[in-house]
């Protein structure tokens, strides 16, 4: 969703921040409550807010009067046009016409980066009240090239260098891939976010792993359409979550 707000206030193209989205994810594991997992899908585009940033991962020079969390985290990615409140489309230009407000700003990761984590951690933490172990699987899609690369990996499983999950899950994971014809690398260039990086504590209990998908495997980067690899790509996701929910019957177990 790209709420209007965000589409009055624009100086580029809307396709700009389309391309920078993690368009159609939501339908490539679409068959998880089927399966027994629980999907949670974001509902706001990422240049509206990124959901795998900490909330104070914020750009000051985006605001008018301030920013609305008490401290940012002025990091790499806050300097490039990326925090959690982009600024910066697929073509690194600015996307903004004006600057946003402190009470903007404030609006936005209180009812979109805030709810979404508060409900995350709620299934998380009713799923620890049954099981010993819980898996979440934080599925992402990214650009089929980058500066310097001829071409990703089809799947980059990100694991924070073992960290966030038990190696158990991420070598099921890539077998699965693998098997199914693909090629894959773990924690390169994709490592995992915030979110692998918030919730992946394995020795209490909590297993997360990031993946990313190449989006020439099942789109067309530049117009946004699904390509004739959509169905593979989707029953290959769809596999994967049946083998997931038979994996985490035995390990979540204890």
């Amino acid at each position: 969703m790209y709420p209007q707000d965000l589409t009055d206030r624009l100086a580029v193209p809307l396709i700009d921040l389309r391309r920078t989205e993690d368009a159609f994810v939501d339908r490539l594991f679409g068959a998880a409550p089927e399966a027994g997992a629980i999907l949670v899908g974001a509902t706001y585009a990422r240049s509206y807010v990124d959901l795998n940033r900490n909330a104070r991962e914020l750009d000051p020079s985006m605001f008018s009067d301030g920013l609305p969390r008490t401290a940012g985290m002025a990091g790499p990615q806050v300097k490039a046009g990326l925090g959690c409140l982009p600024k910066v489309g697929a073509t690194g230009q600015v996307f903004y016409n004006r600057l946003l407000t402190r009470a903007e700003g404030a609006k936005r990761l209180e009812c979109v980066h805030d709810a979404y984590h508060a409900t995350l951690r709620s299934l998380l933490k009713e799923v620890q009240q049954d099981w010993a172990e819980t898996i979440l699987i934080d599925c992402h899609s990214m650009p089929s090239k980058q500066p310097g690369r001829l071409r990703l990996p089809d799947i980059v499983l990100g694991d924070r260098f073992g960290s966030s999950c038990s190696g158990r899950l991420t070598s099921l994971a890539e077998r699965h891939f693998r098997k199914a014809g693909l090629t894959v690398a773990r924690n390169a260039p994709y490592a995992g976010g915030y979110t692998t990086r918030l919730y992946g504590r394995p020795r209490r209990g909590c297993h997360v792993l990031q993946i990313e998908i190449n989006r020439d495997l099942y789109m067309n980067e530049q117009d946004i359409e699904l390509n004739a690899g959509f169905e593979a790509t989707r029953q290959a996701m769809t596999s994967f979550i049946e083998n997931l929910v038979d994996f985490s019957a035995r390990f979540c177990a204890g």
